[in-house]
């Protein structure tokens, strides 16, 4: 059974940085894509940054130059690091495996974690 533990979340002011951890069980980390998702109150669910097996990342336009995915294949678990953070970028934030590209798509086939909020405010 796959199971996925994401952590790291807080509040924080306009400008700062935070990183989100997801740790997995029942799953290798470097054998799928792996991704980081967001969904902020009464928004649909929103891809935020993936990972595919060889290393290519992609990101969604809002955080580009900001935040950066990782992965740790010895620790099986996947990072999210969150610099120059916004308010905007409040939501509460999930990660993924099983990820599969559709055009411009990405379709999240993995099983969900219960999120870590993000909430960034002064």
């Amino acid at each position: 059974q796959v199971q996925l533990v994401e952590s790291g979340g807080g509040l924080v002011q306009p400008g700062g940085s935070l990183r989100l951890s997801c740790a997995g069980s029942g799953i290798r980390f470097s054998t799928t894509a792996m991704g980081w998702y967001r969904q902020a109150p009464g928004k649909q669910r929103e891809l935020v940054a993936a990972l595919t097996r060889d290393g290519s990342t992609d990101y969604a336009d809002s955080v580009k130059g900001r935040f950066t995915i990782s992965r740790d294949n010895a620790k099986n678990t996947l990072y999210l690091q969150m610099n120059s953070l916004k308010p905007e970028d409040t939501a509460v934030y999930y990660c993924n495996s099983n990820l599969r590209r559709y055009g411009s798509t990405w379709l999240a086939f993995g099983s969900w974690g219960q999120g870590t909020q993000v909430t960034v405010s002064s």
